[in-house]
């Protein structure tokens, strides 16, 4: 028997557009990461990870690792990093991620 990942209340429905998607996204960057001190901080689509946020490596792996666990198997988030070089991780915005979420929504 395959199960379907089941989306919570707060996971955008397929099709959601990018909105919901970066209201998700900011939603699990304050979850997983409070003590970067986020409060405050506006996140938008041009806001970069490391640049604006500071984050490093690792709170790049939380983060897509809470994505993925909100997710499911919708969004393929290995594959995603895989194909960026790593001057283009990081320059990695907050819109670039989604954008590829929402594309894989939709």
């Amino acid at each position: 028997m395959t199960t379907t990942p089941t989306s919570d209340a707060t996971t955008p429905l397929p099709g959601a557009g990018e909105n919901a998607v970066l209201a998700e996204v900011t939603e699990a960057l304050h979850a997983v990461l409070p003590e970067i001190g986020l409060e405050g901080t506006a996140i938008t689509m041009d806001t970069r990870f490391v640049e604006d946020l500071d984050l490093e490596s690792i709170d790049l792996v939380t983060l897509t690792g809470e994505l993925g666990h909100r997710y499911g198997d919708r969004v393929d988030f290995p594959a995603f990093f895989a194909s960026l070089e790593l001057s283009e991780i990081i320059g990695l915005s907050v819109g670039q991620v989604v954008r590829h979420i929402a594309g894989c929504q939709g």
